[in-house]
């Protein structure tokens, strides 16, 4: 039997041997993917998450209103109905508009998409949030970090002078800061709004845990926009956030949102737990009490350095932070090792406050690697 030789055989090889370096943009090969660490089994306190569940009468309601949504239909595009809910909790200034994001960092990405024409400068402060470098290489744009202070403070005039030679598009200011948990001086960001040409968006990623927002002052500063998520809140896994702002920027930055980035189910969830918003507020409250006993039984340790925090963390340096995060590990407790990332995060480690019972676990596992490291 004479064998067939299909046409393929015969054709010549492509010339061209594609590879991801020969197509993909240097400063994305150069980056490092997000890396979420597996926590099954762990005492998880790595990533700044809501420990309380939710009363038992609302996850009921919550299990009713997913049994009857209807996921064969897409969402609603405009998010009518969670939209209204946010302006209520929040006291949006009038005239302000809200746009919704997965998460924060989908709106941090579409704020970069927005203003990345040639040589747009994307500026932040460092030690901050890494997505904004991070998106800043998605994009394209320079990205300047400016260091923060020794004392994590804001350096007011190294900022202004990086904003007067950078001419910055977009500036990100968390607020308060993410990993060193401290609130910036109110005024001083401000002034950082009255000079920059650009964009200044306030991060309150953890506004509830803080004492102060700049929503008030949407009206006052037509540069100015405010982003929030609800992950922390107890909303992490319906990667729910938004932006809050004048309708001349929204309306622009409507028009890179991918449609229907919100689904059926986060949209319908979101709203009812904000309608419980009290109720989150409440563990809010519960998680910032644990936060000032876990501040106080750290500044006990010796060797141990505690930073002050408005936030749902406490960032604190440790000599051999790597071992001393390896033994945590070893002993069930998860938190985040920052040692190496930027050089003032020198022996930091960051741990998320979370229930009594597992803030008491990582303190005595921290107890126990410290006194085994010693020895």
């Amino acid at each position: 039997m004479q064998a067939i030789v299909s046409p393929f055989n015969s054709m010549p090889s492509s010339r061209y041997i594609v590879t991801p370096e020969s197509l993909i943009r240097q400063e994305i090969l150069a980056l490092n993917a997000y890396h979420v660490p597996p926590a099954i089994g762990m005492v998880k306190l790595d990533a700044m998450e809501n420990p309380y569940l939710l009363p038992p009468q609302l996850r009921c309601e919550i299990a009713q209103l997913v049994a009857e949504a209807e996921i064969n239909r897409y969402p609603d595009a405009g998010a009518h109905h969670l939209k209204a809910e946010i302006r209520k909790i929040t006291s949006l200034p009038a005239g302000m508009e809200i746009l919704l994001g997965n998460g924060s960092d989908e709106i941090i990405q579409l704020l970069a998409l927005a203003v990345a024409k040639p040589e747009a400068v994307l500026l932040s402060v460092e030690p901050s949030f890494v997505m904004y470098k991070m998106i800043a290489a998605f994009v394209g744009m320079k990205y300047v970090g400016v260091p923060l202070a020794e004392d994590f403070s804001l350096d007011l005039q190294a900022t202004l002078n990086a904003i007067k030679l950078e001419n910055p598009a977009l500036v990100f200011l968390a607020y308060p800061n993410n990993p060193t948990g401290n609130l910036f001086d109110a005024d001083a960001i401000k002034q950082i709004i009255e000079a920059t040409p650009g964009l200044v968006v306030v991060d309150e990623a953890y506004y509830a845990f803080a004492s102060d927002s700049f929503i008030p002052y949407l009206s006052d500063y037509k540069n100015l926009l405010v982003m929030r998520t609800f992950s922390k809140l107890g909303m992490a896994g319906l990667r729910m956030g938004f932006l809050a702002g004048a309708k001349a920027w929204l309306e622009q930055l409507e028009k890179l949102r991918l449609p229907y980035n919100v689904g059926v189910l986060p949209q319908l969830v979101a709203a009812q737990l904000l309608e419980y918003h009290d109720v989150l507020l409440d563990q809010a409250e519960s998680i910032k009490q644990e936060r000032t006993k876990l501040l106080a039984k750290l500044k006990t340790h010796d060797g141990v350095r505690a930073y002050p925090s408005e936030a749902n963390f406490i960032l604190f340096s440790v000599k051999k932070a790597t071992l001393v995060f390896e033994g945590l590990k070893q002993r069930g407790v998860l938190i985040k090792n920052l040692n190496g990332g930027h050089p003032m995060l020198k022996d930091c480690l960051r741990v998320t406050v979370g229930t009594a019972n597992e803030n008491q676990k990582f303190i005595t596992a921290l107890q126990e690697t410290i006194i085994q490291l010693a020895s």
